[in-house]
């Protein structure tokens, strides 16, 4: 029996908000994540992400937490990785040595804010893998159904993760295996990662879009100062759909979640109010985060 090769990467999902637009911090080509081994010298495992983010793009990260830890025997041709990944929060800047490349040229079916669904094109792929084998067509469909709102179900926009491993598994990602993958005009929009680091960045996205519900993470992507209607434009971009003005503001209110500044922002018609987040609500034994009221209907 001869001995398997395993080696483990640490990956950094690094997100921050670009002009508007969700990205994340990669380097090369294909694109990859910032990444690299755990070395004696790390003290742990988050020093360690922290580390090769900084000497692989020059940028120190703030807000940091763990992802995932993937071990999948099959997702690799050689030997065995596990992968264990985080996930960084920060504001734009300068991308340092790496460029940040904008979540929806990479997920393009995740972005719903539009009046087209982006996942139409897809349907019919998914439901014909689904049909193609006689012993898993019920389950198949199912699992189509749900991970994309279909027959009466509501699009989830934290089941990012679920959507990527489904059209993995039906070939319709360039991460698919050459066995079963489905010739290039078929495949779902947005360009290849390198090995597994569109699954990792997957993760990230739907951690990300889960907390935003709990948590007042989103303020980590705001710059110091900002407009409602830029808190409700960062929202609303991180979720991938549109949310009720009236009930985001209210929502805010309720929670306690900014201040007024006292300042008005310029924009050539009415100023706007400028807000700034209260740090005093992480003391606070209840946070509610900014929870996402109901799409607005089109």
């Amino acid at each position: 029996m001869t001995g398997q090769v395993v080696t483990a990467e640490l990956l950094a999902v690094v997100v921050a908000m670009v002009d508007g637009h969700p990205c994340v911090l990669t380097l090369g080509t294909p694109p990859r994540l910032p990444a690299g081994p755990l070395l004696p010298s790390h003290r742990s495992l988050q020093a360690a992400t922290r580390a090769w983010v900084e000497e692989q793009t020059g940028r120190r990260l703030g807000y940091l937490e763990q992802l995932y830890t993937f071990a999948d025997l099959d997702r690799e041709s050689v030997g065995r990785r596990i992968s264990i990944s985080y996930l960084g929060l920060t504001t734009s800047g300068e991308s340092g040595i790496g460029g940040w490349a904008g979540w929806y040229d990479l997920f393009a079916w995740e972005d719903h804010r539009g009046h087209a669904a982006p996942t139409d094109p897809l349907i019919g792929r998914l439901r014909a893998w689904a049909n193609s084998d006689a012993d898993c067509r019920d389950e198949r469909a199912q699992r189509v159904a749900i991970d994309f709102g279909l027959d009466g179900r509501a699009w989830q926009p934290e089941l990012t993760l679920q959507r990527y491993e489904l059209l993995y598994e039906a070939g319709l990602v360039a991460e698919a295996p050459d066995e079963w993958r489905r010739p290039d005009a078929e495949l779902a929009p947005g360009g290849r990662m390198l090995g597994d680091h569109r699954r990792a960045l997957a993760t990230g996205i739907a951690r990300l879009r889960a907390k935003i519900g709990y948590r007042p993470v989103v303020f980590e992507l705001m710059p110091p100062t900002f407009t409602l209607r830029q808190l409700q434009d960062c929202v609303e971009a991180l979720s991938g759909h549109a949310v009720h003005t009236q009930n985001f503001r209210r929502l805010v209110e309720q929670q306690a979640l900014v201040e007024e500044t006292g300042s008005l922002l310029e924009t050539g018609g009415r100023p706007a109010r400028l807000y700034r987040f209260r740090r005093q609500v992480l003391a606070e034994r209840h946070v509610a985060g900014t929870k996402l009221p109901t799409v607005r209907a089109h």
